[in-house]
């Protein structure tokens, strides 16, 4: 009968010794020493054991027994020396019930007191035994000396959450204190939850320091980190998240740096510096990789288009090559960029700058005064830009310069032809990030179709065309882009040219790189290359550098499957550039409408879907989800009115709300 024994098991963790009272088979009635009565499984007791009470006794009688009780187990449990214990039994592969433990350590003699005193210290030490089934089992001495060292880094673990959390917390409040030795690991830590949030390697560690802190929300890392000087409010996380290289080595700065100029070598080369060749470009291009000229010869017109010759300044597989290999593609952020090469080379040695003598790859036409092409080739050249014009500057100037009206009108022949052989018009202004003196955001349509800008696309179009059909005359190998036509041609309706550019646009066929030509159906030209901007394109340097190679040696630098491992290794890290690139227009789009706030905006339904449209923010080319509102048809190509009642570029939410027409 266990009726007026003293019962042991453990609640919350610790050990509880109880009487009791009455047992009823299936449960034991207990009462503890909180003179609480409660009812308990036997599964769930550790030890019964004498002494034998007498449960009629008062109810203050039993207590005080319970607690001497307890005292005498406390007492004699304090006298154990777990570690010595173990020491003896450690090298005996069998496993020990709490008497036979009792008797190692107290003699012969022991009672209910002893084991209970045994079994409390073996479990509050849990290093040396482990508890199986009402016996134990000691551990092996390597199992003791891991959980020891466990044990440790767990303690440091903790005088290190302690540290850090205290000096955190004086930042959060505002009080200055030095810098300890931790926060560079402090930063490393919050970075990662700005970054990964839960997916962050150490987020267990991370949320619990910002818990220390009193910070609920890990997405207030990001507020840590501005706080502490280590991110601008503006951070990329896009660009941190890639992994993508965005500063140079001391070993790529010192191959560029040994890149000095020399004078000009004309061996091979055609010397073009006599020709009127200008730079056209926007006012904050620092990388010139093109440049054009235009004359008037009797009845012809002598066209250049005279591009950076890279190829003669990086060499294959050196560390300044395989570095733009790595990175694939200059990159032009708002307040930000990153270019392929570094800059003492991408804005100095490599480029046409003005004044300066410069090896190019130049296509030379021959075109007569109606704009049809006569001939062409391709050259090494050496030429020095007379002129570095502005967008604007050339637009001003077109009425009364006559070259580059003459330029103009062979551009819009040249695009004429294109659209004759099926090319698609899709241009959109493209939305620019702009601030002003005071570092206020604003955003500006910036229209493509100018005059200037058409003629350098054209321009460069051309160029990439003829280079085409150059290397497939000559069996160059080179890295053909093509695309198929689209899967429907949409007519140019009622409903507007913004509305026809986004849906044509879904019916477009993927641009493809290969090996073999095809044609480009968007362009309306019958094979195309990009070899037009080796400064900031990898891909085209590595065109560049067949064509430059043929020219000079008649041969080239890469077969076909080398071009192939080329393309495929740096597929990858330019869809990663693409999508940092919109990512970050997406944001200070959503950037600027945060701080607008309610304010009424213009947009073009797109599509009807079953519980919301689909419509195009005009100012800003950006689409965007319009929930239904009860009793309003909107229908496709509508323009209408609407406003924000939500934005947040951090956790791109844009949220709208159609405003009726007053």
């Amino acid at each position: 009968m266990t009726q007026g024994k003293v019962v042991e098991y453990i609640d919350e963790g610790r050990f509880v010794s109880a009487i009791c009272l009455q047992d009823k088979g299936g449960r034991l009635h207990l009462l503890t020493p909180s003179n609480r009565e409660v009812n308990l499984s036997p599964k769930r007791t550790i030890l019964i054991s004498e002494p034998t009470l007498d449960v009629s006794l008062p109810r203050d009688d039993l207590l005080e027994r319970l607690k001497q009780i307890e005292e005498t187990r406390v007492r004699l449990k304090e006298q154990i020396d777990v570690e010595g214990l173990w020491e003896l039994v450690r090298d005996e592969d069998e496993t020990f019930d709490h008497a036979y433990l009792a008797q190692l350590v107290f003699g012969e003699r022991v009672t209910g007191n002893h084991s209970s005193a045994v079994i409390r210290a073996l479990f509050e030490n849990h290093l040396y035994f482990k508890m199986r089934n009402g016996q134990f089992l000691p551990n092996s001495q390597e199992k003791v000396e891991q959980m020891v060292r466990q044990a440790s880094e767990e303690a440091a673990n903790a005088e290190r959450l302690r540290q850090w959390s205290q000096w955190l917390k004086e930042i959060q409040e505002g009080r200055r204190v030095d810098d300890p030795p931790f926060r560079s690991d402090i930063v490393h830590l919050l970075i990662q939850l700005a970054l990964y949030g839960k997916e962050a390697p150490e987020f267990k560690s991370g949320r619990e320091l910002l818990s220390n802190v009193g910070i609920s929300d890990i997405q207030q890392a990001r507020a840590l980190l501005i706080k502490l000087g280590e991110w601008e409010e503006d951070e990329n996380h896009d660009l941190l998240r890639s992994g993508l290289e965005v500063s140079f080595t001391e070993d790529q700065l010192a191959a560029s740096a040994s890149l000095t100029l020399h004078d000009v070598d004309l061996t091979g080369r055609e010397d073009l510096r006599d020709l009127p060749v200008l730079t056209i470009d926007g006012p904050l291009t620092r990388d010139f990789d093109d440049a054009v000229s235009l004359e008037r010869v009797g009845d012809e017109l002598r066209l250049g288009v005279h591009i950076a010759d890279v190829a003669s300044v990086i060499r294959t597989n050196s560390i300044l090559d395989m570095a733009a290999a790595e990175r694939a593609s200059s990159q032009y952020l708002p307040r930000r960029q990153i270019p392929m090469f570094p800059e003492g080379l991408s804005s100095d040695i490599l480029s046409l700058r003005q004044g300066c003598d410069r090896n190019a790859i130049s296509l030379l036409a021959r075109f007569d005064r109606s704009g049809a092409l006569l001939d062409y080739r391709f050259a090494p050249t050496v030429i020095r830009v007379r002129e570095r014009l502005m967008y604007e500057d050339v637009n001003q100037a077109m009425e009364q310069d006559v070259l580059l009206k003459e330029m103009h009108r062979l551009s819009q022949r040249l695009r004429q032809n294109r659209m004759d052989q099926g090319a698609l018009s899709l241009s959109l202004p493209e939305v620019e990030v702009r601030f002003d003196g005071n570092n206020a955001l604003f955003l500006e349509l910036v229209e493509q179709e100018t005059p200037s800008r058409s003629i350098i696309a054209e321009l460069m179009i051309l160029y990439n065309w003829l280079a085409a059909r150059f290397c497939m005359e000559n069996q160059i190998p080179i890295l053909f882009r093509s695309q198929s036509g689209p899967s429907e041609k949409l007519p140019l309706d009622e409903k507007g040219y913004l509305y026809y550019v986004f849906q044509q646009r879904r019916k477009l066929s993927p641009l493809s790189i290969q090996t073999d030509p095809a044609p480009h159906a968007g362009l309306g030209v019958d094979a195309y290359i990009h070899a037009t901007s080796p400064i900031r394109r990898y891909l085209d340097l590595v065109n560049q550098r067949q064509i430059h190679h043929y020219l000079f040696q008649n041969g080239t630098v890469y077969d076909d499957k080398r071009l192939e491992e080329i393309r495929i290794a740096a597929e990858p890290t330019l869809k990663k550039l693409g999508l940092i690139k919109r990512n970050r227009l997406r944001y200070w789009v959503l950037k600027y409408l945060s701080l607008n706030r309610g304010k009424k905006l213009k947009a073009l339904v797109l599509d009807e879907l079953k519980t919301k449209y689909r419509v195009v923010l005009t100012d800003f080319l950006m689409m965007v989800d319009l929930r239904r509102k009860n009793g309003v048809i909107l229908r496709q190509g509508q323009e209408i009115s609407v406003r924000v009642t939500k934005a947040d570029p951090w956790e791109d939410i844009l949220t709208l709300e159609y405003m009726e027409e007053s």
